[in-house]
């Protein structure tokens, strides 16, 4: 059984990863104009089969309904987003991608992927293999106990 100094040890060590990983996606980001808030946005609109209301992005992000008008007027202007009706109730508005926000994706999955290469660099097929494995048993354990 692991004691509470190897677990504290492993916390310690995955928040450092963490913060190393969005220093690094950040850095990958910058010359694309978008904060990795609004790509967590851009990530959140693509998901859906049809527009998300705005509320219902607040909700998913775990932010705030103004922090969405923010995020959303940035990248309206940023051209990667547009506000839509809702076609059945017209108090209510959607978020949809545009052209350029399909393009703005790419680029981003592109960048997280540099990014994590920046940081799987030093280890073996072999060892990323394992570090996958050992990843998706600790995401899978996790949904279990929430």
């Amino acid at each position: 059984m692991p004691t509470p100094e190897t677990s504290g040890l492993l916390a310690e060590q995955l928040l450092r990863l963490t913060r190393r990983l969005h220093r690094a996606q950040k850095r990958y980001m910058e010359p694309l104009g978008i904060t990795p808030a609004q790509s967590r946005l851009l990530r959140t609109v693509a998901h859906d089969d049809q527009p998300p209301r705005m509320a219902d992005l607040a909700q998913r992000l775990e932010v705030v309904p103004r922090a969405v008008t923010t995020l959303v007027d940035a990248l309206e202007a940023h051209g990667s987003v547009r506000r839509v009706p809702d076609p059945t109730n017209r108090r209510v508005v959607r978020v949809e991608l545009t052209d350029t926000g399909r393009s703005t994706l790419r680029a981003l999955r592109e960048a997280r992927r540099s990014a994590a290469e920046d940081i799987l660099a030093p280890l073996s097929d072999q060892q990323r293999d394992a570090l996958g494995e050992l990843l998706d048993t600790l995401s899978g354990a996790s949904d279990h106990r929430c």
